[in-house]
């Protein structure tokens, strides 16, 4: 099933790339790796701030996570044309805006990378990075950055 089949079976519209907040680019591709900017979370447009711990529970920042796998699925298209070039996700870094005493960095971050492992099968396996942060840009309460192998 390529990518596209499995990303209209799960009801997903790629969105297209947003436009950088800062001095940095969305995506750098060198040799056969494209590195993706770090993507904040997004609900209907808009920041979705938060502070796990605090004022959101393990599963609204699980679902923050997933639609930014998704924000990042639409910036890997427009850097390579086609997801069924991906050949490996390899890295995935999440930083979660939490409390100190918060603990389930791994769970919210789960959300990113479970959604990946569903859209690219075995190629969606990669090493990771979860952990928590005192503050993300905009109040944002989860950001994910995605290298990839194409």
């Amino acid at each position: 099933m390529s990518v596209y089949d499995k990303l209209k079976e799960l009801n997903i519209t790629l969105p297209p790339v947003a436009t950088p907040a800062a001095a940095y680019v969305p995506f750098v591709r060198t040799g056969n790796l494209v590195f993706l900017s770090g993507h904040i979370a997004r609900k209907d447009g808009k920041t979705w701030a938060g502070k796990l711990g605090q004022d959101m529970a393990t599963e609204e920042g699980k679902a923050a996570a997933r639609a930014i796998a998704i924000d990042l699925l639409g910036t890997l298209h427009a850097a390579v044309g086609d997801l069924n070039q991906v050949k490996r996700i390899v890295k995935l870094l999440g930083l979660v805006n939490s409390t100190g005493s918060f603990t389930e960095h791994h769970l919210v971050v789960n959300g990113a990378s479970e959604l990946l492992a569903e859209v690219f099968g075995s190629k969606g396996a990669h090493a990771r990075s979860a952990f928590g942060v005192a503050q993300i840009p905009t109040g944002a309460c989860v950001e994910i950055e995605l290298i990839v192998e194409v």
